[in-house]
């Protein structure tokens, strides 16, 4: 049987960050009373679509990390950028409140693009065998 352990960590860790975003929605839900859609609350509509980015983008991530941690077993590489992932998920969420903490998002952003753009990459140089 094949155990990978750096997925498991990591789609454990998107599990956690996707509860957490439904959970600061629920909460801005039930503050506002809105139950059902956005009410077009900007508030409410940038939570939501803070999860649903979250949602759009890590799939792909653990598909990568999955497949290069089958072709490279135990890569510390993998781990780091695994984690730097989930970091910039949970930047990301945080900044879409904006405020002062607003250019988390921005960080959150450019984590993923380098995260999805590096592993990428890293496949392709496993399937050329490089």
């Amino acid at each position: 049987m094949i155990i990978l352990p750096i997925t498991l960590c990591a789609a454990a860790a998107a599990a956690a960050i996707n509860i957490w975003l439904s959970i600061r929605i629920g909460m801005l839900r039930t503050s506002k009373k809105i139950s059902i859609g956005d009410g077009g609350d900007m508030d409410l509509i940038a939570r939501m679509r803070a999860q649903a980015n979250f949602i759009e983008n890590t799939p792909i991530m653990l598909v990568l990390i999955a497949v290069i941690e089958l072709a490279r077993t135990g890569n510390i590489y993998l781990m780091g950028v695994a984690g730097a992932f989930m970091l910039g998920r949970v930047a990301h969420g945080v900044g879409m409140d904006g405020g002062p903490l607003m250019p988390l998002r921005g960080v959150g952003t450019l984590v993923t693009m380098l995260s999805q753009l590096g592993l990428a990459v890293w496949a392709v140089s496993i399937a050329l065998d490089m």
